[in-house]
């Protein structure tokens, strides 16, 4: 069960290229636009907000016009809201320029997004995580090989990278476990043929389970999730992975607030159909991963098709 003194912290994330109201701020460098983005998620309880100005598939974007805008785009977000800011980005010098135009008088302490096994300059990106006395997400879903990172495969290579970052954190850059928040990975539920989304959370439970590990915390970009389902399905299945991954541990979502995430009650039969089709996920004897992830997909479309076949009933009462 959930514990009633467990919370969902948000870590809204409008503020980001890949939403086209973000795109339109960037594109005209409007910062009162990026304001409006930074003071609505901060009224929604937005516990962090993520600064995220790289490019998508829609948008493309140099480092140097990062570089350029950050030192007045930050202050400028911290004109509207007194919410610390998660900046987002592989690049270090983005992470060195947004940190040395960040006032944590203002907002307190932000967060440092992301350290994986595969960055190019990850011990300084533990250096600044030191220097400038962040939070750090680290990405548990890279596992450390010779020469960089590789994609976890299993729940036990998560724990183990997870494991490795907490311990260099808290030795190398003098965090707390309470600075450390660690990031699972989290697949499309409908097209999760390599069992990314139950990797995940048994993942969550090594780690919870870890007492070298107390404190720490755990998130997912929950957007991700739903991805490909039915419109109406989304925010009921993101729900119903809430309500399963905080049993586990998580405690931290990348979302948005404006949706306002939150777990479903464990006795909501949606949940019961989530985990149902996580367990059809599971490979079975001489089974292949893929072959467990279609039959996974096909338990959610059944899932989505069961809910619609329960609306329609409920349009009748």
């Amino acid at each position: 069960m959930i514990s009633t003194k467990q919370k969902l912290h948000v870590i809204g994330e409008l503020m980001n290229n890949s939403y086209a109201r973000a795109r339109r701020a960037f594109k005209s460098r409007d910062l009162e636009a990026f304001q409006r983005l930074a003071q609505g998620q901060s009224e929604l309880g937005a516990a962090f907000l993520t600064l995220n100005i790289d490019g998508t598939q829609r948008i493309q974007v140099k480092l140097q016009e990062m570089l350029d805008f950050l030192p007045t785009l930050i202050p400028a977000i911290q004109q509207a809201c007194d919410t610390p800011i998660s900046f987002d980005n592989p690049s270090i010098e983005y992470h060195k320029v947004a940190l040395a135009h960040y006032d944590r008088s203002l907002s307190g302490k932000p967060i440092l997004n992301s350290l994986a096994a595969s960055r190019e300059n990850l011990d300084e990106m533990i250096d600044l995580v030191k220097d400038y006395d962040t939070k750090a997400i680290v990405m548990a879903s890279e596992k450390f090989v010779d020469g960089g990172g590789a994609q976890c495969l299993n729940p036990l290579d998560s724990y183990e990278a997870a494991k490795r970052f907490v311990e260099m954190l808290v030795e190398r850059a003098d965090r707390s476990t309470d600075d450390i928040i660690i990031d699972t990975g989290l697949a499309p539920v409908g097209a999760d043929t390599y069992g990314l989304v139950n990797i995940g959370l048994d993942a969550m439970q090594l780690i919870s389970n870890d007492p070298d590990m107390k404190g720490v915390h755990m998130m997912v970009g929950l957007s991700n999730f739903s991805f490909g389902t039915p419109k109406h399905m989304r925010e009921k299945l993101e729900g119903a992975y809430l309500t399963l991954a905080m049993q586990r541990g998580l405690d931290f979502a990348l979302a948005n607030p404006e949706k306002s995430p939150a777990p479903l009650p464990p006795e909501d039969p949606i949940v019961a159909g989530l985990q149902n089709a996580l367990d059809q996920g599971r490979p079975r004897d001489g089974e292949s991963q893929e072959s467990a992830g279609f039959r996974q997909a096909e338990a959610i479309l059944a899932l989505c098709a069961q809910q619609d076949d329960d609306d329609d009933w409920d349009d009748w009462d």
